[in-house]
Parts: structure tokens; C-alpha cells; sequence
């Protein structure tokens, strides 16, 4: 495997982050890139793609924008700034692809990695693909160990992505052959305050019943006293979580609330559901973000062989600040955890792992 080297900047003008980052990264040999922009530089994303291209000579680039991005231990928000990454992996050990809009593009996009089957992939998607979701699965299956990883382009401008030129519009990438050997975990950030229930009677995503019981007459059972008493406070607090069937981690999915109707007794919810599913409801506050970083953070180390040579990490753009405070804490924990090693990203509409989309997430994966 190789050995990575990084680099990270914010300055006025992209052409003084870029040669700042340029000065970091030094000499060296490198076939694959990570780039990540800010929106602030969105206009500039070509421009900054040639500039490491001809500076660097690596061949071979992927990333995306983001409103944040990060790199070890730091995060820039609502600043011009880039952080880049690059490793020498054999050159019939990855492919870079892009193009992936629709469901027939899955069937037709290269993935094969030279001679060798994809064994995983990293992805970024346009959160404006209404297929996004299905996308993801699809193009998971396309992969032996049926893994992906990545995020949702956050952006105010342009959802631009990189695959070797700019791209927009699907899913674009590098796939990996099984030579490269990776750990991935995923970090939900919330933490479940009931029992699941089943979803009894609905329509689309509203819940009507749980459990054979109105379904707001269950939710104020499992979020307690205080909050039901004012549930102009949930907002922001508590969350619907969708189990994920079959999972022996307990993953679920977050979905926001979307309205919830006293008179009736009903709840929405950002998810359309089918009688029989499972439903749970979740808090996320500074806690339990923290308590569930730190458990992923210990079940990766604990299932490392050797140290983490580089990696890859995308938050939900929930997170970050907001939850962990505003001097990077979160990728501080990183740090703190795993040790000093090259780390790129960015703060995501969505995160991708597995062959789901999910929400308020933080999904790290290790080069080992």
C-alpha cells in the first residue's frame, strides 16, 4: 500500500491556497488524488483541478465541493479553502469513473480495476439526482464486497465533482480491486430514546398508528414529560430511525420530522413507509454525538492491524460546529484516537455507506 501525502489551505484567492497546499505536498511520486473545494471556490473548480494536475503530474483525480471541508484535525466552513491528498497505488489497482445518472448507467459504467474485479468504491453524488438513493445501491452491487462510501456534494452554487475533468449531475468515483485494503466505519450520532415500534396504518410518510396506537399518542410516551408538553422543541432533537433490517450493528437510518398534527395525532416523517416497518425514535444532541464518535473511533482501532496510512472522512453538514464545537473537535477526535496520518473530506447533503444513503453521519474509511 502506499504511503500518502497531504495538504490543506484557506486563503482570499484560490491561487494562493493552491500554492500553499502545493508547498505542503512537496515531491513525490502519486497516481491518485483527493480534492476537496469549498463552494466559496466552486467557479474555480476546473481552474484548481489543472493547476494540481500539471503541478503534481499525478494522473488520476476525484473529489468534490463542499460548503465545509476538512483534512486532520481541521475544518474550514464558509471559507475559501482546499484540502488535497495523494497516494502512489499501482496503477491497475483503481479506476476512476464517472457518469452514473441513471439506473441503465449503472449496468454500462467501467468499474474494473485493469484485469481485476471492484471490490469497493468511493463516491460522490449530486444531491439534486432524485435517483440517488436507488443509485447507490445499485452501484453497490456492482462491487464484490458490496460497499460504498462517500457523500452528497453540499453546495449553494454548483454541485460540481471531480473525476479526472469536472462532472455534475450522478454519481462519479473511484473503484478499488481488493489490493487496496481499507476499514470503514459509520457514526450515527443520535441515540435511541424508545423501544421500536410498528408502523400499524399510513399514508405515504405519515404515520397514522403505531402499535395499534395513535402515533403521536407513542411518540410523546417515548420522548418523556417535558418535551411533550412543548413540541415546538423537538425540532432539531428528535429524529425518526428506520432500523435497517438484518443488520447485526443495529444501523438505522435518520430521517428528519416533518410535521406533526395535534388534532389528529399523527406524525411525518422524512421517509414514505409501508405498513409493517419498524420505527424508532432518536435524540441527537452534543452527548450523544460525542459518545457515539468515540465508540466508532474504538471499534476502528481496535480492528486495525497496522497504523492508518491515510483516509478519507464524510460528515453530515448537521454535525461538525454545531455538535461538537467549533475549534474542529470532531476531526480532533480523529486525531486523538487513531494518531497523526494524511485525513481529507468534506461535510456532506448526505452520507453514503454500505449501499445506503444516510443522514447525520459521519462515515470514516482508512487507507491500511
Amino acid at each position: 500500500m502506499p504511503d500518502f501525502r497531504y495538504a490543506h489551505a484557506t486563503a482570499k484567492e484560490w491561487r494562493e491556497a493552491a500554492n500553499s497546499c502545493l508547498t505542503q505536498l512537496g515531491q513525490g511520486p502519486a497516481s491518485l488524488g483527493f480534492l476537496y473545494v469549498t463552494d466559496v471556490l466552486a467557479d474555480h473548480v476546473g481552474d484548481i483541478l489543472a493547476a494540481f494536475k500539471s503541478r503534481t503530474g499525478v494522473p488520476h483525480w476525484v473529489g468534490t465541493v463542499g460548503i465545509g471541508i476538512c483534512a486532520t484535525a481541521q475544518e474550514y466552513l464558509d471559507e475559501p479553502a482546499i484540502a488535497v491528498m495523494v497516494g502512489d497505488f499501482e496503477p491497475d489497482s483503481f479506476r476512476v469513473f464517472a457518469g452514473v445518472a441513471r439506473s441503465a448507467d449503472v449496468d454500462n459504467v467501467a468499474l474494473k480495476c485493469g484485469g481485476a474485479t471492484p471490490n469497493f468504491a468511493i463516491v460522490h453524488a449530486d444531491p439534486h439526482n432524485r435517483r440517488v438513493a436507488d443509485l447507490v445501491n445499485r452501484l453497490a452491487g456492482k462491487v464484490e464486497s458490496g460497499f460504498l462510501v462517500g457523500g452528497l456534494t453540499s453546495s449553494r452554487r454548483q454541485n460540481l465533482q471531480i473525476a479526472d475533468g469536472v462532472v455534475e449531475g450522478g454519481l462519479s468515483g473511484v473503484s478499488f480491486s481488493d489490493g487496496v485494503t481499507i476499514a470503514t466505519r459509520l457514526s450515527q450520532g443520535c441515540s435511541p430514546i424508545g423501544p421500536k415500534h410498528v408502523v400499524t396504518t399510513c399514508q405515504q410518510n405519515v404515520i397514522i398508528s403505531l402499535d395499534g396506537r395513535p402515533a403521536l399518542d407513542v411518540f410523546k410516551e417515548d420522548i418523556g414529560e417535558t418535551l411533550a408538553r412543548d413540541l415546538n422543541r423537538v425540532g432539531g432533537h428528535v429524529f425518526a430511525g428506520l432500523p435497517i433490517p438484518g443488520s447485526d450493528t443495529g444501523d438505522y437510518l435518520v430521517r428528519n420530522l416533518v410535521g406533526i398534527d395535534p388534532a389528529n395525532r399523527l406524525i411525518a416523517i422524512g421517509e414514505m413507509l409501508q405498513p409493517g416497518a419498524s420505527v424508532m425514535f432518536c435524540r441527537r444532541d452534543a452527548r450523544t454525538a460525542h459518545d457515539d464518535m468515540a465508540r466508532m473511533l474504538e471499534s476502528i482501532r481496535q480492528g486495525l492491524f497496522s497504523r492508518a496510512r491515510g483516509g478519507v472522512y464524510y460528515s453530515c453538514l448537521g454535525r461538525g460546529a454545531s455538535l461538537f464545537g467549533s475549534n474542529s473537535e470532531e476531526l480532533r477526535m480523529i486525531r486523538e484516537a487513531l494518531g497523526e496520518f494524511p485525513l481529507v473530506g468534506f461535510f456532506c447533503n448526505g452520507e453514503i455507506s454500505h449501499n445506503r444513503l444516510y443522514g447525520y453521519t459521519g462515515v470514516l474509511t482508512l487507507f491500511v
